[in-house]
């Protein structure tokens, strides 16, 4: 017989306390609720039962995240799909989480090759987004980011939708997908561009590969925070470099663990990233996929770091911090965490 695990003692303070997400994959946050209807939309290869869901989640290794990923990517086939998937999601941010405001990284090339046009996909997501911050008050901004294992053509592609086809929501360039075997250095002309216009660098790096992929994404991208990071740790140069120039990491402690980045919990270097004087941010990365949400990523913060609620306060003004949100968004979410640090 199953037991239900006991709430965590801080449970119900992170659940009330204001929060940003900075790195959070549009298709990997779409929940069982979310993907059941979309696979009933497509029937195929993904299950539409809750059950039979949660088990098609259960990944082996990074490889095999990547092929179930990709299979609910292919599940989002309209415009009306891309619609419904980022307004759902904003929902359950807004509500669930108090997540007040998020970046969300799309991928707009596997759309795209889906048979989603480009400006159906864009107009998708704007009409969600205006939605999302009636209804819910989050506000929310995209990422657009290359996957990286389709290579130099899906690089000049998703370069093409990010210039050609931006939004004013739209603040940052980024890469992701596996990183064995995608060198960074070859996606440095599409990090210029992106750059040049004004979209912010913020590339996957160091996850499952060591700390030169950090030095790359640095080096040759122009990265402003990094994806993971998780690798960063086995190089005191470059925490240090990481720290002096304050570039924060996107840590998200649940994933590295679903996709063995990290063995276990007891061994994540979210202290050793804290004790270099790193800026860090806590994140959910694919949260349903990985059977976590933002604020269990928090709670897992607090464990590791010994936080109480000051610290905690302290992580979610730091992921403020280092968004890409709009000034007067910044000061209200930054004045909403004072707030309630000063009710509790």
């Amino acid at each position: 017989m199953t037991t239900t695990p006991e709430p965590h003692p801080l449970a119900d303070v992170v659940a009330g306390l204001p929060k940003a997400e900075l790195h959070v994959h549009h298709v990997g946050s779409a929940s069982v609720r979310i993907v059941s209807e979309l696979a009933a939309r497509h029937p195929g290869t993904v299950p539409s039962d809750p059950d039979e869901l949660r088990a098609f989640y259960a990944f082996r290794d990074f490889a095999h995240f990547i092929d179930v990923y990709l299979a609910v990517v292919a599940l989002v086939r309209t415009p009306d799909d891309v619609r419904y998937l980022t307004y759902e999601i904003a929902r359950d941010l807004a509500t669930t989480q108090s997540v007040r405001y998020a970046e969300l990284t799309c991928t707009p090339y596997t759309s795209v090759r889906a048979g989603v046009p480009i400006e159906g996909y864009t107009e998708a997501l704007e009409d969600a987004r205006v939605a999302a911050e009636r209804d819910f008050g989050l506000v929310l901004r995209w990422i657009y980011d290359i996957p990286g294992e389709a290579g130099i053509p899906a690089a000049d592609d998703t370069l093409s939708y990010a210039l050609d086809h931006r939004t004013d929501a739209l603040v940052g360039f980024g890469l992701g997908g596996p990183e064995v075997g995608v060198p960074r250095p070859q996606f440095k002309p599409h990090f210029d561009a992106a750059r040049a216009a004004g979209l912010h660098s913020v590339p996957h790096a160091g996850e499952t590969t060591g700390p030169e992929t950090v030095w790359d994404a640095l080096r040759e991208l122009g990265a402003e925070r990094i994806g993971h990071g998780t690798s960063a740790a086995r190089d005191p140069e470059l925490l240090a470099h990481l720290a002096d120039r304050a570039i924060p990491l996107e840590v998200c402690p649940s994933s590295n663990i679903a996709t063995r980045a990290v063995a276990s919990l007891a061994e994540h270097p979210l202290r050793t990233f804290v004790d270099a004087g790193v800026v860090v941010t806590i994140n959910s990365d694919d949260p349903p996929m990985f059977g976590t949400t933002l604020n269990r990523e928090y709670e897992i913060a607090a464990d590791l770091l010994g936080l109480d609620l000051p610290g905690l306060a302290h992580l979610a003004r730091a992921a403020v911090a280092a968004s890409y949100a709009p000034e007067e968004v910044k000061v209200r979410i930054l004045d909403e965490v004072a707030a309630y640090v000063e009710r509790a």
